[in-house]
């Protein structure tokens, strides 16, 4: 009896024993799954190769600018009369037509000076009609009638300049005086500008929309822009620059307008650069093959221009490609090996290079593994994947546009 009392008295110490033992086993076993399990699983997956289908299609390379929308047509209006003025006529939005007066300055002083050159003239001809009566020498009279005529001549366009005209048609964009002010004439005349050259810097506005009156921050007393006739001023990288020439087709995008895009082509590229901050750019102008709603010269746009094209060509991702000095390689998986293959390159595009020799379309082949892979693509035939490059606006991609081989 003492015996089997003592064995009953163990068992809940035993069974308990038993419950915590499973419960540590089961515990270590759910840790394992749960943490150690994933982590191999990860490393093992991720000394997968990672492969992609050599395809055919067409390969863009494209160069990148920021810029702004400008008048391709601009005029200065400014006095050549100095004086104080006394009307401004038109106020910054007005649409005005060449020849309209646009301000005018106090003629007191100038009129002055026209009536007393019209006097000196009245006497020296008096002067010469004396000298010819008396038989004598006259051409030092002579000499004085045409310096006064002159002298009128001068004084009556004086006159005439105290009344600012429009240069041409356009919108007043900037008006840099107010009146009671000085006309800030003597340094120059009404002038008119047609763009057709490059643009230096980021691409400022020739004929900003929002001129304020009174900011003197122009040359002209008066600014005028045909605003009718918009183009695109931009700036490209120095390394960019070599890849341009005029006519090529490029795609606009509108910081402000939410999905408007439109098509223009290069008009002109800067022969000399613009170094800001040790950062070497040269001034683009492109000319806009329709002007979408909505744009307003001084809007900023981003710019792709297409610097070369092929079409139904070899290629592969860029990501795929190894280079050494001017050898091209790529490791091609087939049937589960892995084979070093020398390729010939030819159009090195945004997103992809043209495989002109050593590859065919729809071999396998790996992709490093620092890179990430793109589906989609310009052009390009199922199968590829990948982008053919040129995609807006990913351009300005180092060495886009160049031809390479072995």
């Amino acid at each position: 009896m003492p015996v089997r009392r003592l064995f009953s008295a163990r068992r809940p110490l035993v069974v308990v024993n038993v419950v915590l033992g499973l419960a540590i086993v089961g515990g270590g076993l759910w840790a394992y799954f749960s943490f150690v399990r994933p982590e191999s699983s990860s490393a093992g997956d991720s000394g997968a190769a990672r492969t992609i289908a050599v395809a055919q299609g067409t390969v863009t390379a494209s160069v990148s600018a920021s810029g702004s929308v400008r008048s391709a047509s601009t005029a200065s209006a400014a006095f050549v009369t100095s004086g104080t003025v006394t009307e401004i006529r038109v106020k910054v939005g007005d649409l005005v037509s060449k020849g309209a007066v646009l301000a005018k300055v106090d003629p007191t002083v100038t009129n002055r000076r026209l009536e007393a050159a019209k006097a000196d003239l009245v006497a020296a001809r008096a002067a010469l009609s004396r000298a010819e009566a008396a038989g004598g020498d006259t051409s030092t009279a002579e000499a004085q009638v045409t310096s006064a005529r002159l002298a009128v001549t001068e004084a009556e366009d004086a006159v005439a300049r105290t009344v600012l005209t429009a240069p041409m048609t356009g919108t007043v964009v900037a008006v840099n005086g107010s009146i009671g002010g000085s006309s800030g004439g003597g340094s120059g005349t009404s002038g008119g500008s047609s763009s057709g050259g490059g643009s230096q810097g980021s691409g400022s506005s020739g004929g900003s929309s929002g001129g304020s009156q009174g900011s003197g921050s122009s040359g002209g007393f008066i600014e005028l822009a045909d605003l009718t006739k918009l183009e695109i001023s931009a700036s490209v990288a120095e390394a960019d620059a070599t890849k341009l020439k005029a006519d090529q087709a490029a795609t606009v995008s509108w910081n402000a307008l939410t999905g408007v895009t439109a098509t223009a082509k290069v008009v002109s590229i800067d022969p000399n650069a613009t170094t800001v901050n040790s950062v070497v750019t040269y001034g683009v102008v492109l000319r806009l093959d329709t002007l979408p709603d909505g744009v307003r010269a001084g809007q900023t746009v981003q710019v792709s221009v297409t610097v070369g094209r092929v079409e139904n060509v070899v290629y592969v991702n860029s990501a795929a490609l190894t280079t050494t000095g001017n050898r091209h390689t790529v490791t091609v998986l087939t049937n589960g090996q892995q084979e070093t293959r020398s390729v010939q390159v030819g159009l090195i595009g945004d997103q992809a290079v043209e495989i002109k020799s050593g590859l065919q379309a729809g071999e396998q082949v790996v992709l490093k593994s620092s890179s990430t892979s793109t589906s989609g693509g310009s052009g390009s035939q199922p199968g590829g994947g990948l982008p053919a490059g040129g995609g807006f606006p990913g351009g300005g991609q180092p060495g886009g546009g160049s031809r390479g081989g072995r």
